[in-house]
């Protein structure tokens, strides 16, 4: 660890050497690492060292996933860059290194410049520079021309995602780098060339996940995978292994495949058969597939299969347009039929989305549990090492790891080390927890927690980030914050995020509200953000069908499906939320719980201790005197509990 030489054995340090022991003993790791503590260096020092340890023998790449895009390019051009600086004089070598995304994310040359057929639906039709579509257009056409990679992310300014799927292929409807007329210069193929012949490959956990599921290799050979983020996992890997079916795909479908292939009727009618049962269907988990329901999707299906069978026959250069068709059909038939067949390991239901113009009804299906296909296909092939600020709940990694597939039972090969933090929370702040208050209910936040929240944001001048556990309780909150106060507040979706939280940390008075993302990434280090408050114990939703049958099924199994999946999730969230106060030595400040359960509760225990260790208090008074003291506003009459 000499490019981390000169310090006293810091958590940095630890990590580092833990890391470099788990690849050499080839054992998972599971490392938390506290915000401050410069985890990405640790990791990728040994990272880079690896392949000279192996003594230059291929397939000793190292994969590093990360769960967002904005820490992919801060290790890509920022983090790595000068880690080479210091390990080139030491390797007499420079390393290599590059970064590598899924192929949706890269401009296929043969669909702007080789004719491929533009979407029906989504053609832009309008190519004039008047219109934003037409603007797009010119500037897709004009960057493809000019740009070295291809990479989305590097188009400055960005377009449409509408815009952008008229110059981008997925995997199944890529013709292949030798079938390609483009493929010698094909971009996703030149990306994946750069990321074989380097000793680190930068992706994220969706094609991370794709790689481990699928039957192909997305991935160069590697024997080494680092998951930053690493509690986000199980989440993606779900994610990617969830599919969804509407009668707009199969509509969708039949419309793609018409241009080739006659026959097609059948398809579209199962569209508008399954429209049909699906506008009387209810909502919810599908435990057992209605009749009326389980007929249309096999008749989708079935449909979809014969379409297959007659686009495999097209020839002729017709292969663009048929490769496009095959893929929308064949997602149609394969989800259609992986929800019929209503395996036990899958989860079906159906949602629908009022906020859409047409209201649709969608059918989801998703694994019952990952834990499995984690354990066969990523721990069971490869080192991993994981970490995270959040990986210990309730003061053990057990959790998380049971999650994974790595139980000591069935996987004993596997590590837990926790290497602290730089900051002293007990000393930096206070957690503060409302007992007083009702426990929240159904029907949204009571007047008392309103009466609580302002009397908490006044005390602390504003300066105040707001993570609620619904939309509905933000937008709620905002709408009486303003009405009482005389501090900015913003909310999520009045506004791009990046835009809001830009805002937030700008103008020390203001507040921003919001839910889901706002619980992790927010960086706001500084007086901007003194004071966080959480409405309620984030446990999912009762009616969430995916998590519902987990707890369900952890039940069935003899355990305790609550502790398992619901508290487990809450205690996660909570982390991730507490985590938005302290991110420098100098931050001071209150985390504020308007929910009495994280004291009254038996699970409280559990949920506290997956906190930062800050000091506990029930007292406002207390609480409110330190956010004036910490902010400098002015003192204020306490108002009644």
């Amino acid at each position: 660890m000499a490019a981390l030489g000169g310090q006293e054995r810091t958590g940095q340090v630890q990590m580092a050497e833990a890391v470099e022991a788990a690849m050499h003993d080839r054992r998972h790791l599971l490392v938390q690492a506290g915000t401050g503590t410069g985890k990405s260096l640790a990791y990728l020092v040994p990272a880079l060292l690896h392949r000279a340890a192996q003594g230059g023998r291929d397939g000793s790449t190292v994969v590093v996933a990360t769960a967002t895009i904005a820490l992919q390019n801060q290790i890509v051009e920022r983090d790595l860059p000068a880690l080479l600086d210091a390990v080139e004089p030491l390797l007499g070598r420079r390393p290599s290194y590059a970064i590598l995304k899924g192929r949706s994310n890269y401009l296929c040359r043969n669909k702007v410049f080789g004719g491929m057929p533009e979407d029906p639906e989504d053609a832009l039709f309008d190519a004039s520079p008047t219109t934003s579509l037409g603007r797009d257009v010119v500037l897709l056409r004009g960057w493809g021309e000019q740009t070295e990679t291809g990479d989305r992310d590097e188009l400055d300014p960005g377009v449409a995602d509408r815009a952008w799927r008229q110059v981008s292929v997925t995997a199944r409807e890529c013709l292949g780098a030798a079938r390609c007329p483009f493929g010698p210069v094909c971009f996703a193929e030149l990306a994946r060339d750069r990321a074989g012949e380097s000793e680190i490959v930068v992706t994220n956990h969706a094609l991370l996940a794709i790689d481990a599921l699928e039957s192909f290799a997305v991935l160069p050979d590697h024997d080494v995978v680092i998951v930053d983020e690493g509690h986000e996992l199980v989440d993606r890997v779900t994610g990617v292994a969830t599919d969804e079916l509407t009668p707009a795909m199969v509509a969708r479908a039949a419309a793609r495949a018409a241009r080739l292939v006659e026959g097609t009727e059948d398809l579209a009618a199962a569209g508008e058969a399954l429209e049909g049962v699906l506008a009387s269907a209810e909502e919810g988990r599908i435990v057992e597939l209605p009749e009326a329901l389980a007929a249309a999707i096999a008749r989708v299906r079935d449909a979809a299969g014969s379409v297959t069978g007659e686009l495999a026959r097209v020839r002729g250069d017709d292969e663009g347009a048929r490769k496009v068709a095959q893929a929308a059909v064949g997602a149609v038939h394969d989800t259609a039929g992986r929800i019929v067949g209503h395996s036990a390991h899958d989860v079906a239901w159906l949602a629908r989305d009022r906020r859409a113009q047409r209201a649709g009804a969608t059918l989801h299906v998703a694994p019952l549990a990952v834990d499995g296909l984690l354990r066969e296909a990523l721990f069971g092939r490869r080192t991993v090492v994981l970490t995270s600020a959040t990986l210990q709940l309730g003061g053990s990694f057990e959790p998380v790891a049971r999650q994974l597939g790595l139980t000591r039972e069935a996987a004993a090969d596997w590590d837990g080390l926790d290497v602290g933090s730089p900051f002293d929370y007990q000393r930096q702040g206070i957690l503060y927890v409302a007992r007083g208050l009702p426990p929240p209910g159904r029907d949204g936040a009571s007047s008392a927690a309103m009466d609580e929240l302002a009397a908490l944001i006044e005390a602390a001048g504003g300066r105040t980030l707001g993570l609620f556990s619904s939309m509905r309780g933000a937008e709620a909150a905002a709408e009486q914050m303003r009405a009482r106060l005389q501090v900015p507040v913003l909310l999520q979706g009045e506004e791009r995020t990046a835009t809001l939280v830009r805002r937030f940390a700008a103008d020390e008075p203001t507040c921003l509200f919001g839910t889901l993302s706002l619980w992790q990434g927010v960086d706001v280090p500084g007086a901007a953000c003194q004071l966080v408050v959480i409405d309620r114990i984030p446990f999912p939703r009762p009616d969430d069908p995916l998590m519902s049958a987990r707890a369900q099924a952890v039940n069935e199994a003899g355990g305790n499906g609550f502790m398992t999946v619901s508290a487990t999730h809450a205690a996660l969230r909570l982390a991730q939320g507490a985590g938005r106060l302290i991110r420098r030595g100098s931050d001071r400040g209150v985390v504020a719980v308007l929910d009495p359960r994280l004291v009254s509760a038996r699970y409280g225990d559990f949920l506290r201790a997956s906190l930062p260790p800050f000091w506990l208090t029930c007292d406002r008074d207390t609480v409110a005197a330190a956010l004036q003291r910490i902010s400098g506003a002015p003192p204020r009459a306490a108002s009644p509990a």
